[in-house]
C-alpha cells in the first residue's frame, strides 16, 4: 500500500496511509468531498461507499454527510471550515471538486467556487506515522474577506468519546482535563498567544489507557488565537475542527492573493495514549534543531532586577562549579530597568542598550568570564513589548497597538508593540541582530509578559502578529545559526508545534514548585516532547506555593525535563552546592538514556507518581511520593519500552540486580518509599541480549 493512493472511476477515492492508519474520502456526484474513514489501515479496493440520503426536510444531505472541508452555506448547520464575504456582500460558498495532484507522500485536492474562490486541501504523510493537513485559499476577485478559516476538519464515527486537553492560567498551566463529549465543546485562545487556558490540540479516545484503546489526536501548529471545536452530530458522528480563531478576525485578500492556514498534525492509534504521545513527541523532535539542551543556570531568583556585572560573575563561578553548561542573565540588564518606589516597572523595555551603571564596560567582561568557566552565555529579552517611560516609546508612540480615541491600557506597566508594522519588524530584527553580533550569546530567553489588547480597527492583526513573530525569529536564526531561543510567554503561554518550529525549547510555567510541576509535566507530555520542556530547580519556600520541598525532590522533578537551576547559589552552604553538583552530574550521565517518555501505572493506594524514559541503551525510572500514608504502602513498578529478551542491570534496595526486559515489564519491581517528598531515580543499563 502506497502512502498516497487514488482510485479513479465512478467515484474518485482518495487514501492517505501511514503505518498505523488510513484516511479516506471520496467525491460525490454533486462534486462534494465526503469523508469516509479515519482509523485503522484499510485498502481502497475494499471500501464500500454506502448511500446517504436526506432523512427529512429538516435533515438534508449537506448536514447529514461529513465533509472534508465544509464551507458556509446551503443546508450546513455544524461548524464551518470556511466563511467568506464576496464583494457583492454574499457569503454562501459552493465549493466543487476540480481535480487533484499527487506524489508518493503528498495529495492536493482542488476545489473551486465560480463566484471567485479556489481552495486547495493538502495532505502530507509524515515519517512519524502521522499526516499533516492544511488549506490554501486563493481569491479570484478583488476584496474577498475571510471571516472564518479553519485548517482542517476530521470526522470520527462515534459519539461516546473522551476528550483530553488542558486548562489553566498563569502559574497553573497544563492542568489536564478529561471529559466526555456532549454537544459542542470549544477550546480556544483569545489573548494573542496560544496557551495558558487551553492548548491547540484534541486527543479523543474510546476506553483508552496508556497502552490500549483507540485514540484520535490532532494538534495545530500556531501560536496565536486558536480554536478547537469538538462537535457531536445528530447522526452518530463526532466532528473535530482546528484552526485560527475567528474571534475578531477578518482577512482581506486581493485578487490572486492566497492565504495558507497553519498546519495540523493528526494520527490514529489502537495502542493507547502512550503510542500517540510517542509519535507526537517524534514529530516535535523533528522540528527541533541540535541535540540535547544544555544544563542552564538562570540568575533571576538570585538577583531579580538587581543585576550587576560583579554579582553575575560571582553567580557564574558558582554555576560552573555545580556543572552548569549555560549561564543566563534574566531581566534587568538593559535600559533604565529598575523598580520604582511602588515596586513597579515602567521603563527599560524597548531600550535594548546595556545599562552603563550595572555594566560599566558592557557585557564583555561577564561573557568573557562565563566562557573562561566553560559555559555558554544566554540573556533574557522581551522584544514584543515597550514601557511607557522608555526612549523608544517617546520616539515612536504610534508603534503600539491602540484604539482610536481611547487611552491605551498598560498591563504589567507595558504596551505591546504592533509587530504588523514593517518599521517595528525592522527595529526588532535589527536590535536582536546587533545584540547577537556584538556579544558572544548562545541562548535567548524570549519572553512576552502580557496579552494583546486594544488592537485597533484592523481585524487581521491577531494573525499577522504571529506571522511576523515567526519571520523575525527565523531571520535571527538564519543570521546567527546555532543560537538557541527559548519560547517564554508569561510562563507557558506559547507551547505549540508552531512555536517549536521556530523556537528551540519551552518555558512551561513560572510555577517552579517541584510538586506542582509533576502535574504540569504529566499533562504537557501527552502531546509535546519533554526534551523541549525547560524545568528549573529553585529556592524554597517556593515564591508561589510557599512550600518547602527537599533539594533531592526538586532536582528529580526538574530532571525529567531539560534541567535548569534557578536557586540563589550565593546563599547555599558548601554541602548544598556539593549536592547540586552531584545531581547535575547524575543528570548528564542519565541524559543519553532519556529518549521515549512513559507515564507509568501506579497500582498502589499510596500516591506514587511514576515516570520513565527508555532507549536502546537502557531506561531511567523516576519515582515520587509526595506524602506517605496508608501504612507506608509499597507499589509495584512495571516498566515499558524495554527489549523483552535483553538483560538489564540496576541497583535496587541497595543491591545490584539483573533481570530481563520481559521480567521488568511483566512482573516489575517492588518500590517502597517513606516520608514526605520522597523521590528516587533508578537507572537500568542494558548489558546484553
Amino acid at each position: 500500500m502506497t502512502a498516497v493512493e487514488v482510485l479513479d472511476g465512478d467515484h474518485h477515492l482518495f487514501g492517505v496511509h501511514t503505518t498505523s492508519m488510513s484516511y479516506v474520502f471520496t467525491v460525490t456526484a454533486e462534486g462534494l468531498l465526503r469523508h469516509l474513514h479515519w482509523g485503522a489501515p484499510i485498502a481502497l479496493a475494499d471500501v464500500i461507499i454506502e448511500p446517504i440520503w436526506a432523512l427529512s426536510t429538516n435533515d438534508l444531505i449537506h448536514d447529514v454527510m461529513p465533509q472534508e472541508y465544509p464551507p458556509h452555506g446551503r443546508f450546513r448547520y455544524n461548524e464551518q471550515c470556511l466563511m467568506v464575504r464576496f464583494p457583492d456582500g454574499g457569503r454562501e460558498l459552493d465549493l466543487q471538486y476540480q481535480g487533484y495532484d499527487a506524489t508518493d507522500t503528498e495529495l492536493t485536492v482542488h476545489l473551486h467556487d465560480p463566484k471567485g474562490v479556489d481552495v486547495d486541501l493538502h495532505y502530507e504523510v509524515l515519517a512519524v506515522d502521522a499526516i499533516k493537513r492544511w488549506a490554501v485559499i486563493t481569491s479570484d476577485v478583488p476584496g474577498l474577506v475571510l471571516e472564518s478559516v479553519a485548517s482542517a476538519q476530521f470526522a470520527i464515527p462515534f459519539q461516546d468519546l473522551t476528550l483530553r486537553n488542558v486548562e489553566g492560567r498563569w502559574g497553573a498551566e497544563f492542568q489536564q482535563t478529561v471529559q466526555q463529549v456532549r454537544g459542542k465543546i470549544v477550546l480556544e485562545s483569545r489573548h494573542g498567544i496560544s496557551n495558558h487556558h487551553h492548548s491547540p490540540y484534541a486527543v479523543l479516545s474510546r476506553e483508552a489507557t496508556e497502552t490500549s484503546g483507540r485514540v484520535w489526536a490532532a494538534a495545530l501548529a500556531f501560536s496565536g488565537n486558536t480554536k478547537t471545536v469538538v462537535e457531536q452530530t445528530q447522526y452518530g458522528q463526532t466532528l473535530l475542527q482546528l484552526g485560527v480563531n475567528d474571534f475578531d478576525l477578518e482577512l482581506t485578500l486581493l485578487e490572486g492573493e492566497t492565504f495558507t492556514t497553519p498546519p495540523v498534525v493528526a494520527l490514529y492509534s489502537e495502542q493507547g495514549l502512550e503510542d500517540v504521545s510517542h509519535r507526537l513527541h517524534a514529530f516535535g523532535r523533528s522540528l527541533m534543531s541540535g541535540g540535547d539542551r544544555p544544563v542552564l543556570y538562570n540568575s533571576w531568583e538570585a538577583t531579580n532586577f538587581d543585576v550587576t556585572c560583579d554579582g553575575q560573575i560571582a553567580l557564574a563561578e558558582s554555576a560552573a562549579a555545580i556543572g552548569a553548561e549555560l549561564f543566563v542573565v534574566d531581566d534587568g540588564w538593559f535600559g533604565r530597568r529598575s523598580p520604582d518606589a511602588t515596586g513597579g516597572i515602567t521603563d527599560g523595555l524597548g531600550d535594548w542598550w546595556v545599562d552603563p551603571v550595572k555594566f560599566p564596560d558592557g557585557l564583555a567582561p561577564l561573557i568573557t568570564r562565563v566562557r573562561e568557566l566553560g559555559m555558554d552565555f544566554g540573556i533574557w529579552v522581551e522584544p514584543e513589548m515597550v514601557n511607557p517611560d522608555s526612549d523608544l516609546f517617546a520616539e515612536h508612540p504610534d508603534w503600539i497597538y491602540s484604539e482610536p480615541g481611547r487611552t491605551t491600557d498598560t498591563a504589567r506597566g507595558q504596551y505591546v508593540l504592533n509587530l504588523t508594522l514593517p518599521a517595528v519588524q525592522e527595529f526588532v530584527a535589527k536590535m536582536l541582530d546587533e545584540l547577537l553580533t556584538d556579544n558572544d550569546i548562545a541562548y535567548l530567553k524570549w519572553d512576552a509578559n502580557r496579552p494583546m489588547s486594544q488592537v485597533g480597527p484592523g481585524r487581521d492583526v491577531w494573525l499577522r502578529h504571529i506571522e511576523a513573530l515567526y519571520a523575525i525569529v527565523a531571520q535571527v536564526k538564519r543570521r546567527h545559526p546555532g543560537v538557541l531561543i527559548e519560547a517564554c510567554a508569561s510562563g507557558g503561554g506559547r507551547i505549540d508545534f508552531g512555536a517549536l518550529a521556530v523556537f528551540d525549547d519551552f518555558w512551561t510555567s513560572d510555577n517552579t514548585d517541584a510538586l506542582d510541576r509533576l502535574e504540569i509535566h504529566r499533562a504537557y507530555s501527552l502531546v509535546y516532547p519533554p526534551k523541549a520542556m525547560r524545568a528549573w530547580v529553585t529556592d524554597v519556600p517556593n515564591f508561589l506555593s510557599q512550600r518547602s520541598i527537599p533539594l533531592q525532590f526538586r532536582f528529580h522533578s526538574a530532571m525529567f525535563g531539560s534541567l535548569g537551576v534557578g536557586c540563589d547559589l550565593s546563599t547555599m552552604s558548601d554541602d548544598e552546592l556539593a549536592q547540586c553538583a552531584k545531581y547535575v552530574e547524575e543528570y548528564k550521565a542519565l541524559r543519553p538514556l532519556m529518549d521515549q517518555f512513559h507515564r507509568l501505572e501506579n497500582p498502589s493506594r499510596n500516591d506514587y507518581r511514576l515516570f520513565q524514559y527508555s532507549s536502546q541503551s537502557g531506561a531511567v525510572l523516576f519515582a515520587f511520593l509526595p506524602q506517605s500514608r496508608l501504612g507506608h504502602t509499597s507499589t509495584t513498578v512495571r516498566l515499558r519500552g524495554l527489549e523483552p529478551s535483553a538483560r538489564y542491570r540496576f541497583t535496587h534496595d541497595w543491591q545490584q540486580r539483573e533481570a530481563s526486559g520481559q521480567y521488568l515489564m511483566s512482573r516489575g519491581i517492588r518500590l517502597w518509599m517513606q516520608g514526605d517528598y520522597a523521590s528516587t531515580i533508578i537507572r537500568f543499563d542494558r548489558v546484553g541480549n
